[in-house]
Parts: C-alpha cells; structure tokens; sequence
C-alpha cells in the first residue's frame, strides 16, 4: 500500500480472464499492458488478450463494477472505431465506460513497447503526486485527464520532432470525466 492506494501486480500466467474479472469487481483502477483485440461486426465480442485466454467487452459488461474508477488500457487499438459506423463510436474504450468506468485512457492505434511503460509511469506519478494526504482516501483518477496531459508531455519532451516521434505520442486519449 501507498499513499493510501492498495496496489496488485499480475503478470504472465497469473492473469486469467476469471482472476482480471475479480480484480476489477475488488479494485477502483485496473491497468491493463495486453494484446487487444477489436470485433468490428460483434462489438461485445472486442476482447483483451491474455497469456491464459481472453477477456471478453460482454463478460465486462455483464459485471456489477460498482468500484470502477479508471481503466488504463495500454494496449494497441483500444478506441478505434469503424468506418462502416461512422456516427457510433463503439470500441473497448467505449465498452469500459459503459461498464461502470468513469474514465478511460486508451490507444487510437498502435503503441510501441518502448515507450508505453514510461506513459504509464509517469500518468501514475502525477495522479499519485496530487492524491489527498489522508491515507485512509484510496485512489482517486479524477485527475486522470491531466495525468495524461503530464505523461505525453513527458514523452514528447523525450522525442525529437519527426513524423515518427507524432506517431509516438498522439495515439492516447482520455475518455469520460
């Protein structure tokens, strides 16, 4: 625990779709560094990808999140929508804040491994700078917005100023309050 924030890190084989499910039931934040993948003609059907299977938008759904907070989703091509429904956004993003999630980082394309851990570190970083001194107050991703702001500003301080560099930073976005 820090700063009053309760903190589980799963990786590789410890994360199934059942022990993911739990946790976001359990946990205000979840964190999700995976494979995604988009169903453009079954939009339930979007799923994470796992070391231990797949976790699919409908099962998501389907769960009472009543703790859900912010979902980070680092992971390639969570929020790209469809050409064929141009007027209807629906993607994992989307999914997430209609699963009880009031804010929502994501990926309008793919990110690269380089630079998406120091992305997540320094979002964290800011969101846990400004966290209320009372230890007792949990995590709080009201300034979720901002944090992402920091980190991409971070990241394009880091960069030169080429095609690939724009490439590098503009996939992120923050959807919800």
């Amino acid at each position: 625990m820090d700063q009053g924030v309760r903190v589980l890190n799963l990786a590789g084989s410890d994360v199934t779709p059942d022990v993911a499910l739990q946790h976001m039931e359990e946990f205000s934040c979840i964190h999700l560094a995976c494979h995604a993948s988009q169903n453009q003609k079954e939009p339930l059907k979007s799923r994470f990808r796992f070391h231990n299977g797949s976790l699919e938008l409908s099962n998501i759904i389907q769960k009472d999140l009543k703790n859900a907070d912010l979902a980070f989703l680092s992971a390639c091509e969570t929020c790209t929508g469809s050409n064929r429904l141009s007027e209807e956004v629906v993607h994992l993003a989307a999914g997430m804040l209609a699963a009880g999630y009031r804010r929502v980082v994501a990926t309008i394309w793919a990110i690269g491994d380089k630079h998406a851990p120091k992305v997540a570190e320094d979002f964290y970083d800011y969101l846990l700078a400004r966290q209320a001194k009372d230890k007792e107050s949990g995590f709080d991703g009201s300034d979720a917005a901002y944090a992402l702001h920091h980190a991409i500003q971070q990241l394009k301080g880091r960069l030169d100023n080429s095609d690939d560099a724009l490439l590098t930073w503009i996939p992120y976005v923050h959807f919800g309050l």
